[in-house]
């Protein structure tokens, strides 16, 4: 049988080290030894002896913020030795390495897979206050490897000087980042952003550091409003 679908860039990626890795731009390979932690819903294929265990967000406490904020990753336990093939509607999927002392916070729907070693947290970004409905991230540290996704090729901007970014089209940042949410009217934008929220903010970074910024924007957080800017304040006080 003949098709350039079975050209060597669409055969799987073999390797002797067990982890994660790329299978294609869209696609992650975790070739497992033991567990590591992925996105319910996320397996697309699977080889070898692996179990999967329902997680919610991650224990009771993380589960609770997230009913509360509306943010975290809906997670399964990978356990077994195999490999795992994960993909989010083909969105493109990158590998960030974390080192000791690094923590990024991401945008909880950008979350693919992580190393069980990484340890997370549902935080309230600072600087929000009660401006805005997305409040809360999920903060990442530790030691391993993050698999992210994001809606098109991103830009990885460097934070050397002021920074404002739509927050429905920020995916992460350095977690040592200074954060605040500003009116767009303030900016001089006026109606220019918030095309769906009909209150309009962008997002401000300062400080050392970078901002992954996707070409596209996460639809926003349903049940915006003063209701639930109101809950996310008090809720702030809380949980951060």
């Amino acid at each position: 049988m003949r098709s350039a679908l079975f050209s060597a860039e669409n055969l799987e990626k073999e390797s002797a080290q067990p982890g994660m890795r790329l299978q294609n731009s869209k696609m992650l390979k975790i070739e497992l030894n033991g567990e590591a932690m992925a996105r319910v819903g996320s397996m697309v294929a699977y080889q070898g002896q692996v179990q999967f265990q329902a997680l919610g967000s991650g224990g009771l406490g993380k589960f609770l913020k997230q009913k509360l904020t509306g943010e975290g990753v809906p997670l399964m336990k990978l356990t077994g030795r195999g490999d795992v093939f994960l993909a989010d509607f083909a969105k493109d999927v990158h590998i960030i390495d974390l080192e000791p002392g690094d923590a990024l916070s991401i945008n909880g729907s950008s979350v693919l897979a992580f190393d069980s070693s990484l340890q997370y947290d549902i935080k309230m970004v600072g600087g929000t206050g009660m401006a805005a409905s997305g409040l809360f991230n999920c903060v990442f540290s530790g030691h391993g490897r993050i698999a992210i996704t994001t809606k098109g090729t991103p830009v990885v901007l460097n934070v050397d000087a002021p920074t404002y970014v739509d927050p429905q089209a920020a995916v992460c940042w350095s977690a040592s980042l200074q954060t605040g949410y500003h009116r767009a009217e303030q900016l001089g934008l006026g109606t220019l952003l918030g095309r769906s929220t009909g209150e309009a903010f962008t997002m401000s970074f300062a400080g050392q550091g970078f901002v992954v910024v996707q070409p596209s924007e996460e639809p926003p957080l349903q049940g915006s409003g003063s209701t639930q800017q109101q809950q996310g304040g008090l809720l702030g006080g809380l949980l951060s």
